[in-house]
């Protein structure tokens, strides 16, 4: 995930590659990443933070505040932005110190080519100009809100594990075009290029799903016969379900 924004706010121009510094526990994985984008491989967490004024945690929410011990001394007027699911500020600014300017964010992975969703909670110490830094970033790579840090795990378990969901139904879409006789490339085409096309009417129209839904379906027709065929596999509630499922799991990871 952090790799997805820093890549896609490179590639809009909101960061510029000679400003970055990386740092990763696996070495190779540090390599490839600021091979991929051109920055320098910091020698530690100290030495990232030090010469850092704004510094990304993507780390996994069990291994965060484990990292970040020890790191008071390094903290003093430095921004964190945390992508770290069911992370909360509280416990963020508790580890990093009084001082530390925390924001909490959930960008989702189509950030990389400029389709991402995004939301943020400002940390008690977090400043308008970095409220703008963070606004100027995620909306660099697609839409960004944002909200109370009370519905961050909503957004965790609806935008930023919805990529996958999406990818499932796509998957689904395309299998279902090739059973019934099209080609494996020009199904997965279609499939994809069907998602795309429905979300770009919502956004551009204003208008609601079950509206556009109307303007497909027409009585006694296929698309009729099609969501019938979704409505008793539950789809609907299936996807409810993943949701609902996601935010607990957000929320769990929060509290261990």
């Amino acid at each position: 995930m952090g790799s997805a924004l820093l890549k896609g706010a490179i590639n809009k121009g909101a960061i510029e590659t000679d400003s970055v510094s990386v740092f990763d526990v696996i070495d190779t994985a540090s390599k490839k990443l600021a091979n991929d984008i051109g920055a320098t491989v910091a020698s530690s967490h100290d030495d990232l933070i030090n010469n850092s004024e704004v510094v990304l945690l993507c780390v996994k929410p069990q291994d965060t505040l484990k990292m970040l011990e020890g790191l008071n001394s390094l903290t003093q007027s430095k921004l964190f932005i945390s992508i770290a699911a069911g992370l909360q500020l509280m416990d963020l600014e508790e580890s990093l110190g009084e001082s530390a300017r925390v924001i909490r964010v959930m960008p989702n992975t189509p950030a990389l080519v400029g389709k991402g969703a995004s939301a943020f909670s400002r940390g008690t110490k977090a400043t308008d100009e970095d409220t703008n830094f963070v606004i100027n970033i995620l909306g660099s790579v697609g839409k960004v809100l944002e909200v109370p840090e009370k519905q961050i795990d909503a957004i965790t378990g609806l935008s930023g594990s919805g990529p996958a969901y999406i990818y499932t139904v796509i998957e689904a879409l395309a299998d279902g075009g090739v059973l019934v006789g099209l080609p494996e490339d020009q199904a997965l085409l279609l499939a994809a290029q069907t998602v795309s096309g429905a979300a770009e009417m919502i956004l551009q129209t204003g208008e609601h799903p079950a509206s556009l839904r109307d303007q497909v379906a027409s009585p006694g027709g296929t698309t009729v016969a099609g969501l019938a065929a979704l409505e008793s596999g539950k789809l609907r509630a299936t996807l409810i379900d993943a949701v609902r499922a996601a935010t607990l799991r957000s929320k769990e990871l929060g509290k261990s």
